[in-house]
C-alpha cells in the first residue's frame, strides 16, 4: 500500500506536506520499473526549482531518467545519504529515500491521491 498522507504526480514522484515544506520521493511503483538505483544527480541546497521541471535525474543500469520538480520553491534540504547509498531509493522510496525538500512550496503541479495514483498505474 503507498502511504495516503501523500500526493503523487503523473511522473511517479510523491510529494508530502508540511506546512510551507513539502518533502519530495519517488514511488515504489517508478524505483521497481526503473531498477537498481546507481546514481543521484540532485540540486543544491538553495537552489530554486519551477514546478514541471526538471529538478534533477536517477541514474539506473538500464537508463537515466529525470526527476521532475512537482512544486515550484527552494530546495532546503538535500538526502545526501543517497550520494553514498543511492540503492535506499529502491529500498524504501517513501522512507529513508526521499530526495529533497521544497521550502515555501507554491504553484503545484496537478497532484493525485494514493488511490487515483493507484488507479492511474493500475488501470
Amino acid at each position: 500500500m503507498r502511504p495516503s498522507d501523500r500526493k503523487y504526480t503523473r511522473e511517479h514522484e510523491w510529494v508530502l506536506e508540511e506546512g510551507d515544506e513539502v518533502t519530495v520521493g519517488i514511488t515504489d511503483y517508478a524505483s521497481e520499473e526503473l531498477g537498481d538505483i546507481v546514481y543521484l544527480d540532485l540540486p543544491e541546497e538553495g537552489a530554486t526549482v519551477t514546478a514541471g521541471e526538471s529538478l534533477g535525474s536517477i541514474e539506473t543500469v538500464k537508463a537515466v531518467e529525470e526527476i521532475y520538480a512537482p512544486v515550484s520553491g527552494e530546495i532546503s534540504e538535500v538526502n545526501a545519504e543517497l550520494t553514498d547509498a543511492p540503492e535506499k531509493v529502491n529500498d524504501s522510496p517513501f522512507d529513508d529515500g526521499w530526495l529533497v525538500k521544497i521550502k515555501e512550496a507554491s504553484d503545484f503541479v496537478e497532484l493525485m491521491s494514493s488511490d487515483e495514483y493507484d488507479g492511474m498505474v493500475n488501470g
